[in-house]
């Protein structure tokens, strides 16, 4: 009898581990979620911007159509990319269309002295910013999650109730390339 009760209070200890393991996976999965969401919330504002932008520079270059036709197109791309990786690669050619257009105001003096062109270049400044600290908070927590859900004995509910990893954000190799800055 004093068997059984050992059997049952280790069955019972066994339960409440399992349970604790699947419970903290859930919340560090809500939270790869919410920091998903955080890095959406950023990137929408990106692209509220970019018709702003491409609005204001084409009063100044409207014989420019190209590089504003290939703004306006690397947004949609991004707008519609619906998975993780499909929203970073997208967002590789909306940096690289953006730069483009960056570099296109350098050739227009009236259109960089443009107050609300500058706004609006600061403005996506800061949305970067918040980008990037979003895509940190996100991999920190991806992290976690992953580790979480990879180191044994952890790792065997993770199996059992089928926990997927979280792939990370990696800079693209648009924000690889070195930028040359001259005055």
């Amino acid at each position: 009898m004093a068997v059984l009760y050992i059997i049952i209070a280790f069955a019972i200890i066994i339960a409440i581990w399992a349970i604790a393991v699947y419970n903290s996976l859930i919340r560090l999965r809500n939270k790869a979620d919410e920091a998903e969401a955080g890095v959406d919330a950023h990137l929408k504002q990106r692209y509220d911007l970019v018709p702003n932008l491409v609005e204001t520079v084409k009063g100044y270059a409207s014989h420019e159509k190209s590089t504003l036709d290939a703004v306006i197109e690397a947004r949609s791309r991004a707008v519609e990319a619906k998975s993780l990786q499909d929203r970073v690669k997208a967002e590789e050619g909306l940096t690289v269309a953006l730069n483009r257009l960056f570099a296109l105001a350098e050739s227009y003096p009236d259109l960089k002295a443009n107050q609300n062109f500058a706004n609006l270049q600061n403005e996506l400044s800061g949305i970067e910013e918040g980008i990037l600290n979003a895509r940190k908070y996100y991999n920190a927590v991806a992290r976690t999650y992953n580790d979480k859900m990879m180191v044994f004995p952890s790792s065997v509910i993770a199996s059992a109730f089928r926990f997927d990893k979280r792939e990370y954000i990696e800079a693209d190799d648009a924000e690889r390339t070195r930028v040359d800055v001259r005055f």
